[in-house]
């Protein structure tokens, strides 16, 4: 996950949300609204809390723990090769590096809260590493009603102490669900890391598949159903997630829009746009003021 420039805090030592009048231009849908808000005294955490009718996320990554609760609806994602569906009151568990989409299965929508967290500040918090969800989607209809009283608190927390406090009980709840369990990566995603990395290092560049399937040592097509097979996305839509993700974190830093799009790969600050909606659900403009609050 990102970390964020955290030298700039609230005057009042809070962390109070931009607020969101009005409908957000960019939705299809009257009652789609998405918020975000960052953590001053931890880099590595941002809160989520969105109503989602007809908006349909394309797929994306946070490279951090993604853990939530549903609180009316149901959500309908890919994630890890496979559709999921989220109940309400059930609790999302998705982990670091994982693309996914995410829409309504419901007409009115489904109604959500998360929080993204860093590997290092679970290990932080909790004094474990290495954490790893077998399952997505779990089924636990007080512990996501608590979740969902408890993340909602977040936003609310006046406090380090109270936040770092609820943090802890928020995690503990999710503790049950997680394995500790250490994997040593596969052959094919070592070569496979190598891949990313290049990506990464090389997002405002024009890559080929050509390029890419030289990196792991494979036939550009035989590299392509391998990749796709490996991560349940082929190597444009990586690519276009990891873009998406370094756009986030520069607008998060207070870079211009333009700057950003240059930065990320994208054709244009409207590029930068249209993509940053369809995978966060706000504007980069809406994004950034949300992180200045």
């Amino acid at each position: 996950m990102c970390k964020l420039d955290i030298s700039g805090n609230s005057p009042h030592g809070d962390d109070s949300a931009l607020a969101m009048p009005g409908v957000p231009e960019q939705f299809e849908h009257a009652s789609d609204r998405a918020e975000f808000k960052r953590v001053s005294h931890h880099a590595g955490l941002e809160l989520y809390r969105a109503h989602i009718v007809a908006h349909a996320f394309e797929p994306h990554t946070h490279e951090a723990f993604g853990l939530g609760a549903i609180a009316s609806g149901v959500e309908r994602f890919r994630y890890a090769g496979s559709d999921h569906l989220a109940p309400q009151d059930s609790i999302v568990m998705m982990n670091p590096d994982e693309l996914h989409t995410g829409r309504a299965e419901t007409d009115r929508g489904w109604r959500y809260r998360m929080i993204y967290i860093d590997p290092v500040v679970v290990e932080e918090v909790t004094g474990e590493r290495g954490w790893w969800f077998k399952e997505a989607v779990a089924q636990d209809v007080d512990t996501a009603r608590r979740l969902s009283v408890q993340l909602e608190q977040l936003w609310q927390a006046t406090d380090r102490l109270a936040f770092d406090s609820l943090l802890f009980d928020i995690l503990t709840a999710f503790k049950r669900h997680a394995s500790t369990t250490q994997t040593t990566p596969t052959v094919a995603r070592q070569r496979f890391d190598l891949v990313i990395d290049y990506m990464r290092a090389n997002l405002a560049e024009r890559i080929s598949l050509e390029q890419l399937a030289q990196l792991a040592g494979l036939s550009p097509f035989h590299f392509l159903r391998s990749f796709k097979a490996q991560y349940h996305a082929t190597p444009q839509q990586m690519l276009m997630a990891l873009r998406l993700f370094d756009a986030k974190c520069l607008l998060a830093r207070g870079l211009p829009p333009a700057q950003v799009a240059a930065a990320s790969g994208l054709t244009d600050q409207s590029h930068l746009n249209k993509a940053f909606v369809r995978r966060y659900g706000v504007t980069p403009a809406r994004y950034q003021q949300q992180m200045r609050a």
